[in-house]
């Protein structure tokens, strides 16, 4: 395929060159992406100070309870299971056994990203703080003279560094080294990692870049997280190793492995692929990666490919919730269409990773497809893999649980763990919702988009002038979204809104008066020279949806999930009566549903109650012709958010209902 590239100075349609007015002078303050000044892409991120999410909403209660309850959590886990003690003993300051797996430094920096997201946006706690600084402290003094630093490879192997590139992780857990360094910096809490950080990319640019070993990781990540680390501090090896890592993947390097070279995304050049493959998680991070690459060199055919495999993602292999990753046996895709309920993987690394994938593809394009992805998954996948207290979690995220389940290990459990013998999804969860209001808002040279609805306020400098939108709302529960504008401008900017694609139907007004605003490409656009105080309501109309999948998902074929908004809602045991199966239920289509609080149901502000009935279809497990159904007792039906099943008690759910046969 013959490569195509943007200069700084052309873009593709629909999207513009960001130059100085945009992020130049954002990288002290910004949040986890950053593009450059003369990055090809729509649209920029805010300053991390710049969002604030508040305590009363729901966003807002998540990332409070990540603060007070998911983080220290982490931090207290990283010394009860050894990964601090690993880099004690390969700084040489303790003779024990390495402990865990190989790659458990991978969490320490991801719980150390998020701890310095968080004492950026609050004061946090001394004890957050004082791991934060010892923590760096430890990694400096474990890092070996060439820079390298891992602790497995320092402790357990020294012998086998390097020499295990498609299942080592050494290049995967140096890339979330980078990316702590680069929230470190970024808060001005620990700029002293960023020293750490730079040692061992040094090391890397000389071992792997031009002229060096040609190998790439089994696992990536690094190249995602070099891209933003030259982002940081301006250093062009790091992109153009990044861009190397890519430029070398599908050529076979990592041999076949376990699996087959498709586990890696090592099968095909990446400009070239035309399907998501293999480990979902992996897949998913390289697919970050090209996009920030692409949109720093410019280079088209890579976005390209990151759009073509996008469709090939979400058209064919995403789960109604948004998750990924169909197959247990390699944590990885399946078919197209492959998508089983109670065989769903949905690892929870895997949907944050699509967060960040599509906040990449937003920023590069605008589209509002991503974003509207970024909420299904945020609301559904990514939710339900954390409990109501912020201690427990899920590494696969199934849509179904039957009666009588028997676990088959931590990864296909259905109650949330505390902690995993493989725990990297704990600190992933608490980087991302640490770092969560940098994703409600972007801004352009023509204004504010607002992409995620949550109480709280968005900050952006419009045309050389601030413009400050203040945001009311009961949102996910309920669809009005409240915004005041409380800066004053003279030039005309646009505030625009998205209207998600699951909505049909919405009101717009200003100041109490409905004004017409049809949504274009997926966001209605308000533009004028606001006055402070002016409001601005958008009220979504949310009602009860039954969703259906493509006849080629035979798993669920006859089957309906039921929606509100953005949540996707399941049946739980805890809400059937005594003695029902929930495999014998069935939903009457044709009933009334009704979204409402219940007063019984304290914990859950809105549910859905539905008609149906229960099925008895006899104890023969195959029969001759069509099976025929005996229905009993009519039923009330009652749903909950997917998010919040398995907080009450353990017991069956599912999300796709089997619709109930008409005479």
């Amino acid at each position: 395929m013959t490569e195509q590239k943007l200069s700084d100075t052309s873009a593709a349609p629909g999207v513009q060159t960001i130059q100085a007015s945009g992020p130049s002078g954002l990288h002290g303050s910004a949040g986890p992406v950053a593009p450059g000044p003369g990055a090809v892409a729509a649209l920029w991120p805010l300053r991390l100070h710049h969002a604030r999410l508040d305590p009363d909403g729901l966003l807002g209660r998540w990332q409070r309870r990540n603060a007070e309850e998911t983080l220290p959590h982490c931090v207290d886990n990283l010394h009860r299971a050894g990964n601090i003690g690993n880099l004690r003993a390969a700084a040489g300051e303790s003779d024990e056994a390495f402990a865990g797996m190989w790659f458990a430094d991978s969490d320490v920096h991801k719980t150390l990203e998020a701890a310095a997201w968080e004492l950026g946006t609050s004061s946090g706690d001394g004890a957050l703080r004082s791991f934060v600084e010892d923590t760096t402290a430890l990694l400096a003094r474990a890092q070996q003279a060439d820079g390298y630093l891992n602790s497995y490879f320092t402790v357990a192997a020294p012998d086998e560094r390097w020499r295990k590139p498609d299942w080592s992780h050494e290049l995967y857990c140096a890339g979330h080294l980078f990316q702590a360094a680069v929230a470190a910096a970024r808060t001005g809490v620990s700029p002293g990692l960023v020293a750490v950080a730079q040692r061992f990319a040094d090391l890397l640019v000389e071992r792997f870049g031009p002229g060096g070993v040609e190998e790439v990781c089994g696992h990536p990540e690094i190249e995602t997280a070099l891209a933003e680390l030259y982002r940081l501090t301006g250093r062009r090896p790091y992109l153009d190793l990044a861009r190397r890592f890519l430029d070398l993947r599908g050529r076979g390097l990592l041999g076949h492995g376990r699996f087959g070279p498709a586990y890696y995304q090592d099968h095909v050049p990446v400009r070239e692929a035309r399907e998501v493959t293999g480990h979902s998680v992996r897949q998913l991070y390289l697919l970050a990666g090209m996009v920030d690459v692409a949109v720093e060199t410019g280079d088209l055919a890579l976005l390209d490919a990151a759009e073509r495999l996008w469709a090939d993602a979400f058209h064919r292999r995403t789960y109604v919730t948004g998750a990924h990753g169909s197959r247990h046996r390699e944590e990885a895709y399946g078919d197209p269409y492959e998508l089983p309920p109670d065989r769903a993987y949905g690892e929870t690394c895997a949907a944050i990773a699509s967060f960040q994938w599509n906040w990449r593809l937003l920023l590069a394009t605008g589209r509002a497809r991503y974003a509207d992805e970024m909420e299904r998954v945020l609301y559904n996948a990514f939710a339900a893999a954390v409990s109501s207290d912020g201690r427990h979690f899920f590494y696969s995220n199934p849509l179904q649980v039957r009666t009588g389940h028997a676990s088959s290990g931590e990864e296909a459990t259905a109650s949330r763990l505390p902690w995993y013998s493989c725990a990297c999804c704990p600190p992933n969860i608490a980087r991302l919702m640490a770092s969560l209001h940098g994703y409600l808002a972007t801004a352009d040279d023509e204004g504010v988009q607002i992409h995620l609805y949550a109480s709280g306020s968005v900050n952006a400098e419009v045309a050389g002038a601030a413009a400050r939108v203040d945001l009311r709302t009961g949102y996910p529960w309920h669809g009005r979204i409240e915004l005041t504008v409380t800066s004053e401008t003279r030039t005309p900017w646009t505030l625009a809104l998205r209207v998600p694609s699951w909505c049909d139907a919405y009101k717009v007004l200003i100041d109490g008066g409905p004004v017409m605003a049809p949504a274009k490409d997926g966001y209605v656009r308000l533009t004028r020279a606001w006055a402070p105080g002016t409001t601005v309501v958008l009220d979504l109309e949310m009602p009860v949806r039954q969703v259906t999948a493509h006849p080629r998902v035979d798993a669920v074929r006859g089957c309906v999930a039921l929606a509100r908004g953005p949540l996707v809602y399941c049946l739980e045991q805890a809400d059937l009566p005594p003695g029902t199966v929930l495999e014998d239920v069935r939903l009457d289509p044709a009933a009334e549903m009704t979204a409402a609080h219940r007063e019984d149901l304290p914990d859950i502000p809105v549910v859905i109650t539905a008609g149906g009935l229960v099925a008895h279809a006899g104890d023969s497990l195959y029969t001759a012709g069509a099976r025929r159904e005996r229905t009993g007792t009519p039923l009330t039906l009652t749903a909950v958010p997917y998010f919040l099943w398995g907080n009450r008690s353990e017991g069956p759910m599912r999300v796709w209902i089997p619709v109930a046969a008409t005479e």
